[in-house]
């Protein structure tokens, strides 16, 4: 209990500026106390209205009070010091260097816990209470501190700026519009905040809707790749698997021709060493009979001799050698060269079929390098059906033909704000963008048409945004009499038959964009060759009054 009421006199007597033990303690006329050096520099800022308050109640005084101290307090504090104790708060709640201070507190000053818009300063929680309090700050604006206040203040004139300047879209006070805003639209900063904040929402729930729309796009894409990863897989299953049987079959077959091979030799070479027995025996036998001429020819018996000689010279029939016929290393050449040809055989199959074994799909490449094709039947398997994007249509383009078409006139369109929106001259892009192989004609009439392709994120304004001068897109001049084309500022004459029709091949994968002039036959105008990082989308830029252009139908 008797800390509790150390705790009471200690609130009795501090004061509500600085926060501290009252020091030269005095009372004002309306029973406030407050350290006289703290009053005094409160009032200071007074002076120039000639109007005092006290910073508690608000009470009003004229003139000044005059300040005489207060001894009763002043022995109450004596006490209180000699105590020990201090009537400070913690020291979390004093502002350090990153911190905005409260402007009331003298010494060590607290953090502030708002700021005033009005006032154009800044408090404590307990330097803000008579705005809370007193209905005099009632209409005040409170907001979350703040070191900018001052530039709230008009430099010229002094005061809170209060109206803004349409004419010179800049912040000024009720005395600009005397001088130097002059006959400019001016309204109140409340109204112009409110139309600002109106066009900010609007803004948000454009942005939101493209987070969406992004984010749909995101799992629309995750789909497409799980999809091609799924179809990828099984087409190297199933590759794999019909490889595995013409590998299996080619086996086979080599078995089936080393069989024949080996059951062939057996033949021949059973059949030879048939013969060659036949010949051994014979050796044989004639070597008996000469053994045994020899024998009778050294007999000295006349008789014997005759008796003898006509038994042996009956000699066996002799074994034919007609069918021996030695081919070294010949005998199954036409084996090998039946497996030779068969091999060439395969190998121009190889060739020539190859390039049309191609992956699921339509938007996925070949396995092998495809070349780019030859006539117009070969370009339209990779016609795409693509339409023109009205957030990105200036104000004069007028799109029609379910948004294949674009036409140049004077007057404005009346388009929804959106950030895609050319402001800087009068293009279009697509809505579809552009990967893989893509092939798309353009019709148009007029004195000049821009055909062009370009990234996403190609500038909206200013000349950064034409087609052809960054190095975002890439574009293709069509003239009544002539062709040229633009890249990153730089202009490449191009030669070529002049037609209404333009067609554009991209295989964005090689890196590869292509311009013809289409008309009974097709006529390769300019071929780039680079590296695309971004999907690409396509553009026309309109140059006159009256001039058209439409994504042909093509399918």
């Amino acid at each position: 209990m008797e800390q509790k009421g150390v705790q009471l006199d200690r609130e009795t007597i501090s004061c509500s500026i600085c926060l501290d033990l009252l020091k030269d303690p005095v009372t004002i006329p309306c029973g406030h106390s407050y350290c006289m050096s703290c009053i005094e520099s409160f009032w200071d800022g007074e002076d120039q209205r000639k109007i005092y308050s006290c910073p508690q109640c608000r009470q009003a005084f004229t003139p000044r009070p005059v300040l005489v101290k207060n001894t009763m307090l002043a022995d109450l504090v004596e006490q209180l010091q000699k105590t020990g104790l201090q009537a400070a708060p913690a020291d979390h709640c004093y502002a350090g260097p990153e911190d905005v201070a409260c402007d009331f507190c003298t010494g060590r000053k607290l953090k502030a816990f708002k700021s005033c818009l009005q006032c154009l300063a800044s408090y404590c929680e307990n330097h803000l209470q008579p705005h809370f309090e007193s209905t005099t700050f009632k209409k005040h604006k409170l907001v979350d501190p703040s070191e900018k206040l001052q530039e709230n203040i008009c430099s010229r004139h002094d005061e809170v700026m209060k109206m803004f300047c349409r004419t010179d879209q800049q912040s000024i006070c009720y005395l600009c519009p005397v001088d130097e805003h002059k006959g400019h639209e001016t309204v109140s900063a409340a109204a112009e905040r409110t139309e600002r904040q109106r066009e900010l929402e609007v803004s948000r729930q454009n942005i939101q809707q493209r987070i969406q729309d992004r984010e749909k796009d995101v799992k629309l894409l995750q789909q497409e790749a799980e999809a091609v990863s799924r179809s990828a897989d099984k087409a190297v299953e199933d590759s794999e698997k019909i490889f595995a049987e013409l590998i299996s079959l080619l086996q086979k077959r080599s078995s089936d021709v080393k069989q024949q091979i080996r059951s062939q030799q057996e033949t021949e070479v059973s059949r030879v060493k048939e013969l060659q027995e036949k010949l051994k025996q014979e050796i044989t036998e004639l070597k008996r009979k000469d053994a045994e001429l020899k024998k009778l020819s050294h007999t000295e018996d006349h008789n014997q001799f005759l008796h003898n000689y006509p038994s042996l010279l009956q000699l066996s029939a002799s074994t034919d050698s007609s069918s021996i016929n030695i081919r070294p290393l010949r005998y199954f050449e036409d084996v090998t060269a039946a497996v030779s040809e068969l091999r060439d055989q395969l190998q121009d199959i190889l060739r020539e079929k190859w390039t049309n074994i191609s992956l699921t799909g339509t938007d996925v490449d070949f396995l092998l390098p495809e070349p780019e094709p030859k006539t117009r039947a070969g370009f339209l398997r990779y016609s795409h059906e693509i339409t023109l994007d009205p957030n990105t249509a200036h104000t004069q383009l007028l799109l029609s033909d379910g948004n294949r078409k674009a036409e140049l006139a004077s007057q404005i369109h009346s388009y929804s704000s959106h950030p895609d929106r050319f402001t800087g001259c009068c293009q279009v892009l697509s809505r579809e963008s552009l990967t893989g192989r893509c092939y798309w004609e353009v019709e148009w009439r007029g004195e000049a048409v821009y055909v062009a392709v370009a990234y996403k994120n190609i500038s909206r304004d200013g000349l950064d945004c034409v087609f052809g001068f960054n190095d975002k897109s890439w574009m293709l001049i069509c003239d009544t009499d002539s062709y040229t084309f633009w890249f990153n500022s730089i202009l490449t004459p191009v030669s070529g038959p002049v037609s209404s029709r333009v067609g554009v091949y991209l295989d964005h994968r090689a890196g590869i964009l292509s311009f013809y002039s289409v008309s009974e036959t097709m006529t390769l105008l300019h071929r780039v060759q680079t590296t695309f990082t971004q999907p690409l989308y396509a553009g026309l830029y309109l140059y006159n009054d009256g001039t058209t252009a439409e994504l042909c139908k093509l399918k």
